[in-house]
């Protein structure tokens, strides 16, 4: 479709309504799940803290032990 100004594209022939606001809810709605998200991953490194380094590389290594056998 060809607009010949700006006004004529966000109207859309009379549809602006529906696609704008189809572009916002769903602008909307995506942020609002990047923000749950983040609380979420927020609060399982409260409850479960990463294991420490040095905890990893054991349970590498054994595993790369286990993986020889």
């Amino acid at each position: 479709m060809h607009w010949s100004s700006l006004s004529e594209f966000v109207r859309m022939g009379g549809y602006g309504f529906y696609v704008w606001g189809s572009y916002g809810v769903t602008l909307v709605l995506l942020g609002g799940e990047v923000l749950m998200l983040l609380k979420r991953r927020r609060a399982v490194a409260r409850i479960a803290p990463e294991p420490k380094l040095e905890n990893r590389n054991a349970k590498f290594e054994a595993a790369m032990v286990s993986d020889k056998l």
